[in-house]
């Protein structure tokens, strides 16, 4: 089992950057893979990001690429995800959630899932 807690997120105007951290109590976090998702209003989770266990191998949406990088330090039991030149239609709840390896695209491949954190860009 691991517990995943993210933070970060806020308010920001159009262009901004915000980064979101993804922390985790587990002595094992560089076990999992982790991955990035967002929810907006109305819509269906998103896949937005994801990272490999050792941080070597890393997959982005087509719509945040080149403006969003994923990173992680295993040594603090934490993955961010800065976010670079913000829309508003990235404003969504945004989620991380880890597995044994997985690095995909598809929600039902990760097994531990946060509470999400709020990322509002205003125009």
């Amino acid at each position: 089992q691991v517990a995943l807690v993210e933070s970060g997120g806020g308010l920001v105007q159009a262009g901004g950057s915000l980064r979101l951290s993804c922390s985790s109590s587990g002595r094992t976090f560089s076990s999992y893979a982790v991955g990035w998702f967002r929810r907006a209003p109305g819509q269906d989770r998103e896949f937005v990001a994801t990272i490999s266990k050792s941080g070597e191998t890393t997959n982005y949406a087509d719509s945040v690429k080149s403006r969003f990088t994923i990173s992680r330090d295993n040594a603090k039991n934490t993955v961010y995800l800065q976010m670079s030149s913000l829309k508003p239609e990235d404003t969504a709840v945004y989620f991380c959630a880890a597995n044994s390896g997985y690095i995909g695209t598809r929600a039902l491949g990760y097994d531990y899932w946060g509470q999400g954190t709020q990322v509002t860009v205003s125009s």
